[in-house]
């Protein structure tokens, strides 16, 4: 059983950022908890102190970059999904012992669906990274029926270990024109635009029709995902993806579904 939460809390380095506490904390007055989702910049030398810190403390919460992977290693229990992605995005407490789960798929599944609609069971998609979040993409693309996956990294090695993760839907494409030949969906998991106005892949590249899927947000919308829009391309950045997520993590801590409505209007 879920060890009632005290705290919670979002672990990352940076995370000043993250619009995560405007979602969760609308979501805990809605539902009348009284609880503040914070953030907590945590270096990766200091993450196993803070750890233990919030367990002492009975907290839960989630982990961001660069900690999800970090996070997953130091758990007790992990659900399927988080092992099978090796990630986890959200955690909690069961008899003090850290438990971890991967909601960013059902984030990214629910996303892509609303941008794709029925053509995802089809999909060809060009996937730009090979961290944690290409492989919670990874294991959404699971779901899509004849869904096909090409992942560029820069680091081919990544993406090979990757690859070899999700045999059934996934290969590596040895150049990012590679990835993007037969491309319906394009998907960005890596940091990129983040911080600043930088394209992942230049638009000049994207086939015709393919749509554009972020998986980066900002408090507005991706530099990306507007030029793509503009362009003509059907686009989405990771809004959804972080209120879906986070509406996930909420059901995990306390065991009812949150007001995703209030966590939408926080976004305004």
């Amino acid at each position: 059983m879920i060890d009632p939460p005290t705290r919670l809390v979002l672990l990352g380095h940076p995370v000043a950022h993250s619009i995560s506490p405007r979602i969760q904390n609308a979501a805990l007055r809605s539902a009348g908890i009284a609880l503040t989702y914070e953030t907590r910049d945590v270096p990766p030398e200091s993450l196993d102190a803070v750890l233990a810190e919030l367990a002492a403390e009975g907290a839960a919460g989630n982990a961001t970059i660069p900690h999800k992977e970090a996070v997953a290693a130091r758990c007790s229990r992990l659900t399927p999904l988080a092992e099978r992605v090796g990630a986890v995005n959200t955690w909690w407490h069961e008899d003090g012992r850290l438990v971890g789960d991967n909601t960013d798929v059902g984030g990214v599944d629910a996303s892509a669906r609303a941008l794709l609609g029925d053509e995802l069971s089809s999909a060809r998609v060009a996937l730009v990274g090979a961290g944690g979040s290409a492989a919670a993409m990874l294991a959404a693309s699971e779901r899509w029926g004849a869904a096909r996956v090409s992942i560029y990294n820069r680091h081919m090695d990544r993406a090979e270990r990757l690859a070899a993760r999700f045999s059934g839907v996934a290969e590596v494409a040895r150049s990012l024109s590679d990835a993007l030949r037969e491309a319906t969906l394009v998907v960005n998991a890596t940091p990129i635009g983040m911080r600043d106005d930088g394209h992942p892949v230049p638009l000049g590249l994207i086939p015709p029709g393919a749509a554009v899927f972020d998986l980066v947000y900002r408090a507005s919308e991706t530099a990306w995902v507007t030029a793509a829009r503009q362009a003509g391309h059907r686009a989405a950045d990771g809004m959804g993806m972080l209120v879906e997520q986070g509406a996930l993590a909420f059901t995990r801590w306390f065991g009812r579904e949150p007001d995703r409505a209030a966590m939408w209007r926080a976004m305004a």
